[in-house]
């Protein structure tokens, strides 16, 4: 066994031998009505279709965290997709420490839906770091709509993908990166008056955001962010609906952000997957 360890670690400093790049999808708890929020479900379409690709191993962590941290000091990329806010899994001090530490070896962080949202101060300072955006209350909103993708950046996360609409929880106005450094708006929509029917509150309305609309201007609702240090993060506010995975674009689009902030090479076709709606109807959790 020494002897085969050691053969491998040669051969690996060779370049002979790759080690897979890992992805770990940090699933979120039970949250919603049945549909809404399947964290762990769609963690698991998401894992099989990257674990589908050479060269890739995804792991999918459920309840919001892992009980055993190396599995996320091996990995090449983490996805937070959970609930937030004050319930974020990640925004316990040793957990946004080790996340920092990552973060600063070039580990990719992505983040979606719920995940993008986390509280002011240290936890939000930290998302900038990781992903360069995060839902802020009284800035941000939350509103359901359907959101028209109708023109697409040149960019390895838009390989393939084509233009598209589809209705979710499409959370916008996010805060990012002073002067957007580092931020590349990936998926942008116009939102329409209606997503500002509700009152002014902690995930509505507001002055700036109200300001934003009434100009037109384009919401980032998934957005790709490069570190100074070369490292690589996302955050994607779709993921409300679990039967949205079944649309190939909105699919597609956050598969090749999984093997882009991971550091791998998005093919010219982007991610290809294909499943079944039993496989679609699997692992939903119990509610």
């Amino acid at each position: 066994m020494k002897r085969f360890t050691l053969l491998f670690l040669v051969l690996a400093a060779a370049g002979v031998v790759r080690a897979d790049k890992a992805i770990v999808l940090c699933a979120g708890s039970r949250s919603h009505g049945r549909g809404d929020h399947e964290f762990r479900a769609g963690c698991l379409l998401l894992a099989d279709a990257i674990n589908r690709l050479p060269g890739y191993r995804a792991t999918v962590v459920s309840n919001g965290w892992p009980a055993d941290v190396s599995v996320l000091k091996s990995a090449a990329a983490i996805l937070l997709y959970a609930d937030g806010g004050d319930g974020h899994p990640a925004i316990k001090p040793e957990r946004l420490k080790l996340l920092d530490e990552l973060a600063a070896q070039g580990v990719g962080i992505g983040t979606a839906h719920y995940g993008v949202e986390v509280p002011k101060g240290d936890p939000g300072l930290a998302m900038l770091r990781w992903t360069g955006g995060y839902f802020e209350t009284f800035w941000s909103v939350n509103p359901h709509w359907t959101a028209e993708f109708k023109q697409l950046p040149t960019h390895a996360i838009t390989r393939g993908v084509q233009p598209f609409a589809i209705n979710d929880e499409w959370y916008y106005h996010m805060r990012f990166a002073p002067d957007m450094k580092g931020v590349t708006p990936i998926l942008s929509a116009v939102a329409p008056k209606e997503t500002l029917n509700r009152p002014d509150g902690p995930h509505s309305g507001n002055p700036w955001v109200r300001a934003s609309v009434a100009k037109g201007e384009p919401q980032p609702l998934l957005w790709a962010f490069e570190r100074d240090n070369g490292g690589r993060g996302f955050g994607f506010t779709g993921g409300h609906f679990h039967k949205n995975w079944a649309d190939e674009n909105f699919r597609k689009v956050t598969l090749n952000a999984l093997v882009w902030i991971a550091k791998g090479e998005v093919p010219a076709r982007g991610i290809e997957s294909t499943f079944t709606a039993e496989a679609l109807a699997a692992n939903l959790d119990p509610k």
